[in-house]
């Protein structure tokens, strides 16, 4: 028995609620972390392998570039915070709803917005 379901391969198309686009936005958070890890612990070799290294470091973090990628990394981390609450209280069977379910992945998206500005804004 064949079964005709609709199939849409256009992602393009497709019209994600905003509970939705903060659960993966929650997993592409946690990759950056993963990679992250890997830049935090070169630049702390670096800065306590000799004097040297960590004017190295410290130059680095003078960088637009250096600080860009600072500021993408606390931002990954503070969005996988405030998604994490999210979802520990989902958990506990808060905002379970659709409706709720939206509004509370509203507010952490904007929460997390005005967070990496004012470390934006603190890093500068």
């Amino acid at each position: 028995m064949k079964k005709q379901r609709p199939v849409n391969l256009n992602l393009s198309t497709i019209k994600m609620h905003a509970a939705a686009k903060a659960s993966i936005m929650h997993r592409i958070s946690g990759v950056i972390m993963v990679f992250a890890i890997g830049i935090l612990l070169w630049t702390l070799s670096l800065s306590l392998s000799s004097a040297e290294g960590f004017a190295q470091v410290k130059s680095c973090l003078d960088g637009v570039f250096f600080k860009l990628i600072i500021v993408g990394i606390v931002s990954a981390l503070i969005y996988h915070v405030l998604g994490g609450i999210r979802h520990l209280l989902m958990d506990l069977g808060h905002f379970e709803e659709l409706d709720s379910g939206n509004a509370s992945a509203k507010l952490i998206i904007v929460l997390w917005l005005v967070l990496t500005v004012l470390v934006g804004v603190r890093l500068w």
